[in-house]
């Protein structure tokens, strides 16, 4: 489990990719301070594990089936990656839970200034906007941010000076791809609800008369 907060943007330093998945190399410093073989540390938002390690480098592996679903498919060398270490339980969490399992990819629409922030737009695929609502939360390329508007499938974001020099949204240009992790709980709930074995009276309806939604 992860946080969506970025420690460090690493730079793709080799690719390597085959029909049985790709490996990456990635130049890094922050996340190597208690590094191991078979820590999990998510790229772009995705959960992966080191096979390797060197003092200023980390090796990790995708499946084809990640490769497929991601962004991961597209990086190049010298590309910017956002990276991050799994949670642990003796610190606070200012993100919100992402599990570092992509639900699918969006594409990048525009950015345009909006006081001391900046506002993203991105479009997403029309099934999963059911997840995406208004000050929700939604992970990016793996960062933890607030669904700032929702219309139709497009969905935008505030990202905040200091969080631009942080992570690789910055650097987006129109009609690049990014990473979409939605609200784990949101995938829950929607579980419930449908369950043949729900004997609740809390559904969709109770919620929205209710304004919980």
């Amino acid at each position: 489990m992860f946080t969506g907060l970025i420690e460090e943007q690493g730079i793709i330093r080799k690719t390597d990719r085959s029909s049985n998945g790709s490996e990456f190399v990635i130049e890094c410093s922050k996340i190597l301070d208690d590094i191991k073989k078979g820590a999990s540390i998510a790229v772009n938002g995705i959960c992966l594990s080191v096979i390797e390690y060197t003092k200023d480098c980390i090796k990790v592996q995708a499946s084809n089936e990640t490769l497929k679903k991601t962004n991961l498919n597209r990086v190049k060398t010298n590309d910017k990656v956002n990276l991050e270490r799994a949670l642990t339980l003796n610190k606070r969490i200012d993100g919100h839970i992402v599990s570092g399992h992509i639900d699918t990819t969006g594409v990048f629409i525009k950015s345009k200034d909006d006081g001391f922030s900046k506002e993203f737009f991105f479009k997403i695929p029309v099934e999963y906007t059911k997840y995406v609502i208004y000050k929700g939360s939604i992970a990016v390329n793996g960062v933890s941010l607030t669904v700032a508007s929702v219309q139709n499938d497009i969905f935008s974001t505030e990202l905040i000076p200091i969080t631009l020099k942080e992570v690789n949204l910055a650097s987006l240009k129109e009609g690049d791809i990014v990473n979409i992790e939605t609200d784990l709980f949101g995938k829950y709930v929607e579980k419930i609800f449908n369950s043949k074995d729900n004997k609740s009276n809390i559904n969709y309806e109770y919620l929205a008369g209710n304004g919980f939604i």
